[in-house]
C-alpha cells in the first residue's frame, strides 16, 4: 500500500517541499548555478495555491489522501455525482478547471440553475479548504 493510500495520508507540506526542491534543481540547471532558497521561495510564491487546490481535488476524488484535509471528505466526488446528479458533475468539472465558488455561482445564475442546490453542492465540496497556510519556515 502506498503512503498516499494509507489511513492518515501524506502531508501536503512534505510533498510540496519535494516539489519545491525539484523546481530548484530545474531552475538551477537552467541558470547554470545553484539558486538555493530563492528558487524554493519562488516555487511557493508561484505554485503553492495551485498545488494545494490540485491536492484537494485528488482528496475528494479518492485518488490520494492528504492529512491537511478532512478524512470524511476523502473520496466524496463519486457519491456527490450519485446523490446530486449531473449538476454536481458540472460543478466538479468547473472546479477541476480552476473556477472559484463565485465563478460557479455566476455560471449557475446565468444558466438558470437551482442556486440552492448549487450552494449545497459547493458547501459539500468546500474547495476553500484548499487554501492551506504556507509553511512557517519560508
Amino acid at each position: 500500500m502506498s503512503a498516499q493510500c494509507s489511513h492518515h495520508g501524506s502531508s501536503l507540506y512534505e510533498e510540496a517541499y519535494r516539489e519545491a526542491e525539484r523546481h530548484k534543481w530545474i531552475e538551477s540547471q537552467k541558470q547554470g548555478r545553484d539558486l538555493g532558497d530563492f528558487a524554493i521561495r519562488d516555487w511557493y510564491g508561484n505554485y503553492w495555491m495551485l498545488y494545494c487546490r490540485h491536492r484537494r481535488n485528488e482528496h475528494i476524488s479518492g485518488e490520494a489522501r492528504w492529512q491537511e484535509f478532512e478524512s470524511e471528505k476523502f473520496g466524496i466526488r463519486c457519491n456527490l455525482v450519485l446523490t446530486e446528479g449531473l449538476l454536481a458533475d458540472r460543478i466538479l468539472d468547473r472546479i477541476d478547471a480552476g473556477l472559484e465558488n463565485l465563478d460557479i455561482i455566476q455560471w449557475a445564475h446565468e444558466w438558470g440553475m437551482p442556486i440552492d442546490r448549487v450552494l449545497h453542492t459547493l458547501e459539500l465540496i468546500d474547495v476553500n479548504r484548499a487554501r492551506v497556510e504556507l509553511p512557517q519556515t519560508l
